[in-house]
């Protein structure tokens, strides 16, 4: 058996899955279990891409809390995943209460609004930049949802805050090289910035 490199191989197959290429994603985290059959993540990468496959809609939200979550910590992330994996019955119904406990907490815990929550007062007629500067030294602004993300740092380099969504964006695509529309982001970003200067 050939040795292979676990760190590459794995940020292969979390790019594929970034990009919706569940198939080869599958492939690579199987690849990794093969050769090192006590990896919990790629043990649990295999089963969230192939619930991405059969067309699970909230595989890659469930994907993307676990990213979330091995930032903090690795390990409880692996123990927290394979929890989440073997209570599932098969379906992903669940996945918004699965989410919403450990959000609740956390909205609690660090003094945060939900996005969507700050969306309805922009969208009750309120200034992004205002409201925004209002809560950001004692509210976090917390997202759920990669569109969310993008239209937030959207409205960050709108209104004036391109330093801000540069470290976004750069923390962003550290996790997700080749995304698409953060890559776009981050174009607009870089074409703000020579009119400025």
């Amino acid at each position: 058996m050939m040795s292979i490199s676990k760190h590459k191989i794995l940020n292969q197959a979390k790019d594929y899955f970034s990009k919706s290429d569940f198939k080869n994603a599958l492939e690579k985290f199987a690849m990794v279990l093969q050769n090192f059959p006590n990896s919990k993540e790629a043990y649990n990468s295999v089963i969230l891409s192939e619930m991405a496959m059969s067309g699970e809609g909230g595989a890659e939200a469930l994907f993307d809390y676990y990213e979330i979550l091995k930032e903090e910590d690795k390990e409880q992330a692996d123990v927290i995943m394979s929890d989440i994996l073997q209570n599932m019955d098969g379906s992903l119904e669940k996945l918004s209460q699965v989410f919403a406990e450990p959000l609740r907490d956390r909205l609690e815990f660090e003094d945060g609004i939900l996005y969507k929550d700050f969306k309805a007062i922009i969208d009750e007629g309120e200034s992004f930049k205002e409201t925004f500067e209002n809560i950001m030294f004692s509210t976090r602004v917390i997202i759920t949802q990669k569109e969310d993300f993008v239209d937030f740092l959207d409205n960050l380099i709108e209104h004036g805050f391109a330093d801000m969504a540069l470290t976004y964006l750069e923390n962003a695509l550290s996790v997700y090289p080749s995304d698409e529309l953060l890559r776009k982001l981050l174009k607009k970003l870089a074409k703000g910035k020579k009119i400025e200067n």
